[in-house]
């Protein structure tokens, strides 16, 4: 079974997922939040998930930021459509600036860093290994 981890935003929502043996985070896709439920039935439908990873957009003094209202309906909409897919929250600061860095890093054109799709979905694979690291 697969992990599933979501980097919720008010445009679009980043995606990431790991492997069936739950080893490796990998970015998938950027989805417009207006069609991330059309996107999470189809993906369901087609795979087996065993938790979902919503990032937690804490500010640097703890305090959540506005878009965790949203985040919260969201979650509680999700939690009773598919009661059977454990919920988990990672801290997600600083890893729109970690993506970043990680793009440079990985020799990823800076036309290409510009696109903020791809920015959300590195940042999803980033909160999918952080929640991996952390569970050991």
């Amino acid at each position: 079974m697969k992990i599933l981890a979501i980097d919720y935003g008010k445009k679009r929502t980043g995606i990431a997922e790991t492997d069936d043996l739950q080893l490796i985070a990998s970015p998938l896709t950027t989805v417009d939040t207006s069609r991330l439920w059309d996107f999470l039935k189809k993906y369901l439908e087609e795979n087996r998930v065993e938790t979902l990873v919503v990032g937690e957009p804490l500010r640097e003094d703890g305090t959540y930021n506005e878009i965790e209202k949203d985040i919260r309906a969201f979650l509680k909409r999700f939690a009773k459509a598919y009661p059977h897919i454990r919920i988990e929250r990672e801290d997600e600061r600083f890893t729109s600036k970690m993506a970043v860095r990680a793009m440079v890093e990985g020799g990823v054109p800076k036309k290409k860093r510009r696109n903020k799709a791809l920015t959300d979905k590195v940042s999803a694979a980033l909160i999918l290994q952080d929640y991996l690291n952390r569970r050991g």
